[in-house]
């Protein structure tokens, strides 16, 4: 049986098909987010980018399995589905489920701890092997986001605007194209604000070693783990598993975050989509 499963955040989508246990092929496109996207342009995206890479095997495809940022609600997941079917396959089986599961999944297996997303954005949650039993919901950039892409791009953004960065700091900053018209047309006027911001984590990664930089990471993350983590009942007793660039890149600022508040780091994958590969093939 021909298997397709996505992974979809908002700034990428993995796509891998099985074909039973065996990989047989895997590509990426662009994210998507039911939040800022309509159906119409989910499938004319995924006409586009998709098919010409699937077409060995879009008429053989009997299920997908679709992760997705935004997909949190019954609405969302079916226009995602309805743009699914419209474009790859009518027939196939289609099933779509929110990221915070695929996390989930990728990381736990079937055993219970606390799943987190670290990416553009982030989302976490208490997993009993099964099912999510509990979620601190996430509000989206705007207010929370803790510990994602998009909040510390917002907070390094914040602290250039108010004059706190060093001035050494500032020079790379602006040389790297950063300054403020450029910041507030992409982040008022432009699509995908948080997308944006996020693009500030890189440049901040590669000044990992000024001590501004990692001034405004522990910030971030000391909120992710009060915000996020602690609010789970006896969340001390549980590994924290984390998936999302982010989390993979920073992995090393994390842990010691983690362990002074108490916790320990469990899994940490940069993509949790070899890990859903995995969940699958197991549960075939």
């Amino acid at each position: 049986m021909i298997v397709l499963i996505a992974d979809s955040g908002s700034s990428k989508t993995d796509w891998v098909v099985l074909n039973g246990a065996k990989k047989e092929q895997t590509c990426q496109t662009t994210g998507f987010n039911p939040y800022f996207q309509t159906k119409q342009q989910i499938k004319e995206e995924l006409i586009k980018s998709l098919l010409p890479e699937l077409k060995a095997w879009t008429s053989k495809i009997a299920r997908i399995y679709f992760y997705g940022s935004g997909c949190s609600n019954e609405k969302n997941c079916t226009l995602v589905q309805h743009a699914l079917a419209e474009s790859i396959s009518p027939n196939a089986h289609i099933e779509v489920s929110h990221d915070l599961l695929a996390a989930a999944r990728a990381l736990c297996g079937n055993s219970p701890g606390i799943a987190a997303i670290l990416g553009t954005g982030s989302n976490s949650c208490l997993y009993d092997g099964k099912n999510i039993i509990e979620n601190v919901a996430s509000a989206g950039y705007l207010w929370s986001d803790h510990g994602g892409g998009s909040q510390i791009g917002k907070y390094f953004i914040r602290d250039y605007f108010e004059g706190e960065l060093p001035t050494d700091l500032k020079s790379k900053f602006e040389t790297e194209g950063y300054n403020r018209e450029t910041i507030l047309e992409n982040v008022y006027k432009a699509p995908l604000p948080s997308k944006y911001l996020a693009t500030v984590s890189r440049f901040m990664h590669s000044n990992l070693e000024h001590p501004h930089v990692r001034k405004v990471l522990l910030e971030c993350f000391r909120s992710f783990f009060t915000q996020q983590i602690m609010k789970y009942s006896n969340s001390t007793s549980y590994k924290i598993g984390i998936v999302g660039s982010v989390g993979y890149v920073y992995q090393e600022i994390i842990s010691q975050v983690a362990a002074d508040f108490g916790y320990q780091l469990g899994k940490v994958l940069k993509s949790p989509i070899e890990g859903l590969v995995d969940f699958h093939i197991n549960q075939a």
